[in-house]
């Protein structure tokens, strides 16, 4: 049938065998003793649902395949209203598209949720102010895509904007998809804390790492480790915290330091930190496995001219261009509302460049 040969896409993306993995999950959820270790249940039940709605694109896309090629057969004979056909085929589309993303996303830790990590760059309030604009348009984003957003610290800035903000994103592909933003971001724009009204142009840095799960061991011993706790900064007021609360975290051999001040309680800031610090390493040791220390090199470039990976321009015209990728668009409200899916689409089919298709179904 061709509806079956189009969801086997060629041999790329195998469905049966799909199907044949949610089946033995559904099985070993139907164990009595499923939830006996309730890490490992959850973590089945979440690959359950990843997988249901995995299988869900593809039947769907396979239906808009047949209701199209029906429509085509309608319209052949002059009884189908071509604006019908031309939403249908908007629709089949944006489908097609997010089928493709997911084809791209073939590496084990991309179905893993995101941590984000954003710092301004040199220029205080200006990049401070920019540090939240951009924690504002990843929360949008987020919405977009039906994920949730956990802030795990925050630390605010003098008169403005933001000095650090981490969070994580939680959903399928959040770090697949969010890894496209890690790099520098530059802002030109004309300054709202200028009295003269001059433009600045301002930057900030954009780290992303996956989340580790249940299902990965970060082995840390714990003599690698030196634990500080100091007082938490904030506004101020009657509500600030007057206790050494907040937590800092270095692993000493790799130097990589976790920090969290956003609770109130010290455990709990030092269990977000061990989170953090958790998802550093993994991601570190990802970057060794696959010999990409110059990626991982390029995320930590000065944040400054000429390392930026996007740039935002408010003044003296409107317009967001990746440098990566070449890919712009001067609706510059829209992505600063989150609208970043063009942008990451084409980011993730630059990373794949050349390769084949037998190469795409190895990393499935």
């Amino acid at each position: 049938m061709r509806k079956r040969s189009m969801l086997s896409y060629g041999g790329i993306f195998d469905l049966d065998a799909l199907a044949h993995t949610l089946e033995k999950l559904q099985a070993k959820s139907s164990d009595l003793n499923f939830w006996d270790d309730s890490q490992r249940a959850s973590s089945i039940l979440k690959k359950i649902s990843r997988i249901e709605k995995e299988i869900g694109f593809w039947q769907d896309l396979g239906r808009r395949h047949d209701d199209m090629e029906i429509l085509f057969e309608f319209a052949e004979a002059g009884e189908t209203d071509f604006n019908e056909i031309q939403t249908e085929l908007n629709s089949y589309e944006s489908n097609i598209e997010k089928i493709e993303v997911r084809l791209l996303l073939g590496n084990p830790e991309d179905t893993q949720n995101a941590i984000i990590t954003i710092h301004p760059g040199a220029g205080g309030t200006e990049s401070q102010d920019w540090a939240q604009m951009l924690y504002r348009m990843y929360t949008r984003w987020a919405e977009r895509q039906d994920f949730k957003v956990e802030l795990i610290d925050l630390q605010p800035g003098e008169e403005a904007g933001i000095k650090d903000v981490t969070f994580e994103v939680s959903g399928d592909y959040a770090f697949g998809l969010s890894k496209a933003e890690a790099g520098v971001h530059r802002l030109v724009r004309i300054s709202p804390f200028d009295s003269n009204s001059r433009r600045h142009t301002s930057f900030a840095s954009v780290f992303v790492y996956p989340a580790v799960n249940e299902e990965i061991e970060i082995d840390i011993n714990p003599t690698d480790l030196r634990i500080d706790t100091y007082r938490a900064s904030g506004a101020g007021g009657q509500h600030v915290n007057k206790t050494d609360s907040a937590v800092r975290i270095t692993h000493i051999p790799s130097g990589i330091v976790a920090q969290c001040q956003n609770q109130r309680s010290q455990h709990k800031n030092k269990s977000q930190a061990m989170k953090i610090l958790k998802a550093r390493l993994y991601q570190a040791e990802l970057e060794k496995e696959k010999e990409k220390n110059k990626e991982l090199e390029d995320q930590k470039m000065d944040i400054g001219w000429g390392s930026q990976i996007r740039s935002y321009v408010f003044h003296p015209y409107n317009m967001v261009k990746d440098h990566r990728t070449k890919e712009e668009t001067g609706n510059i409200q829209a992505i600063m509302d989150g609208d970043l899916n063009k942008f990451i689409r084409a980011f993730l089919l630059n990373a794949m460049g050349s390769r084949q298709p037998e190469q795409v179904k190895e990393t499935k």
